[in-house]
């Protein structure tokens, strides 16, 4: 017995040296000291032994297998380090190489452009507000005098849902429900998304647009002129020629559009301008007797303006973009100029 314990030790430690990887070791100890382990059925055969023999290979079997742990606890170590080795040389790092950037996101052109204007006229006192935008036929159109059998609701393109309700063609309805919410002053600016049937290089079925309005006692087309001209020398910077042109719109009488010296040729002529040398801006207006009445303000009272244009436009002429659809792609290599 006493030589078949010796001989298991030898062959037990010659294993654990020639064990290449975790796996194979622990294999081995299965092999020794498993259920069916040499070294189990050696202490299981003990029984079989006389009360002499027994005590003396007892403690041959306790070395042994005292002997065989820390012999494995020593190559367990060893073979793990050796795998920690492997892989820091396998998946080191370059620490010479530029780190990798994170991609950081940003407000896109038409927001920029939103929150520039709102700030602008958040300065001159206009406070902001918002509406639906599936509108009530009543608040896009009727009650800004745009009646049903008015041709202006041709010039709208609509968007119809069902009889009564569209796709607002402008942000104009903000004004109707904000006026038949709170009696004058009401000083307003209104951004949001609007909705046409129109689809090309310069329109969108879908944009967006700003409106704004004042209404107070005594307030002349001057105050709307005065207002607009300070909103685009503070947009575009000053220096830049305005003019107010005769126009139509049915919820203002006298209306007018609005141009701007080109800012990109300077007033010289240049393709985004048609040669002319002028831009056009927005449509502006004092805001008419009619629309008063559908709001239930005294229109020998109170008087005001309003005022609209396309953010899309603007950033379009801010930033010199081209093509109106590039706005709705969400191409991170336009985006991430802004």
């Amino acid at each position: 017995m006493k030589e078949r314990l010796q001989q298991l030790q030898q062959d037990a430690l010659s294993a654990l040296q020639q064990a290449e990887d975790l796996k194979a070791l622990q294999d081995v100890r299965v092999e020794i000291l498993g259920k069916k382990g040499s070294l189990t059925e050696v202490m299981k055969g003990m029984r079989d032994l006389s009360a002499e023999e027994r005590p003396v290979v007892g403690s041959l079997v306790n070395t042994l297998k005292k002997e065989f742990e820390e012999s494995f606890a020593a190559r367990q170590l060893a073979l793990q380090q050796q795998d920690i080795a492997a892989k820091l040389a396998s998946e080191k790092i370059d620490v010479t190489l530029p780190g990798r950037q994170t991609a950081t996101g940003s407000l896109h052109p038409v927001t920029l452009v939103s929150d520039e204007v709102v700030d602008i006229f958040n300065r001159l006192g206009f406070a902001v507000a918002q509406g639906p935008e599936i509108e009530q036929d009543f608040y896009n159109f009727e009650a800004l005098n745009i009646p049903k059998d008015h041709p202006a609701r041709d010039m709208q393109d609509t968007f119809y849902i069902g009889d009564e309700r569209v796709l607002r063609t402008h942000t104009s309805p903000v004004q109707i429900r904000t006026m038949l919410e709170q009696q004058p002053p009401v000083r307003i600016i209104a951004p949001g998304t609007v909705y046409r049937r129109d689809s090309d290089l310069t329109h969108s079925p879908m944009f967006h647009q700003i409106e704004g309005f004042l209404v107070d006692e005594q307030v002349t087309f001057a105050d709307l002129k005065g207002t607009l001209v300070h909103f685009l020398n503070e947009f575009f910077g000053s220096g830049h020629k305005i003019r107010f042109r005769p126009s139509f719109f049915p919820f203002t009488e006298p209306s007018a559009e609005v141009d701007i010296e080109c800012v990109i040729c300077n007033g010289e002529g240049c393709r985004v301008c048609g040669k002319t040398g002028w831009l056009e801006i927005l449509g502006c207006g004092m805001i008419d007797p009619e629309v008063f009445a559908s709001v239930n303000y005294d229109a020998e009272k109170f008087n005001g303006f309003a005022f609209g244009m396309g953010l899309e436009r603007l950033a379009m002429l801010k930033y010199g973009v081209n093509d109106l659809r590039l706005f709705f792609e969400n191409d991170l290599r336009f985006l991430k100029q802004f």
